[in-house]
């Protein structure tokens, strides 16, 4: 179920329209849990629990409208964080060294080191 509302044109919409707005914590969360999502080594139970928080993340219903100042992306964030507690396992070096490098080139700053 939520794969099929979880898409990756959303996810990148999203992403383009409200990246700046959300902050680097949010969309580095979305980022290291859309590209755990990618990795073939990755269980169909951990790709459904992170399937569900993006599509959570993406739709345009949230508990806190993502359009509120200051707090709109935090039940967004909320929702990451759960998942990503549930999944960590998966967030290996490579996914963090994929979400550094696409968040250098969004955010105009040098890859950083993959977080512990």
């Amino acid at each position: 179920m939520a794969e099929e509302q979880f898409t990756e044109t959303g996810f990148w919409n999203k992403i383009k329209l409200f990246g700046r707005q959300a902050g680097r914590e949010v969309i580095e969360r979305a980022l290291w849990l859309y590209y755990a999502a990618q990795k073939p080594n990755t269980p169909k139970w951990a790709k459904s629990v992170i399937f569900g928080a993006l599509a959570y993340f993406i739709s345009p219903l949230d508990a806190i409208p993502d359009l509120t100042p200051l707090v709109g992306f935090t039940d967004d964030l909320g929702a990451l964080a759960a998942a990503l507690t549930m999944v960590m396992l998966y967030i290996d070096d490579e996914v963090k060294s994929q979400a550094a490098d696409k968040l250098a080139l969004w955010f105009g700053d040098e890859p950083a080191e993959p977080k512990p």
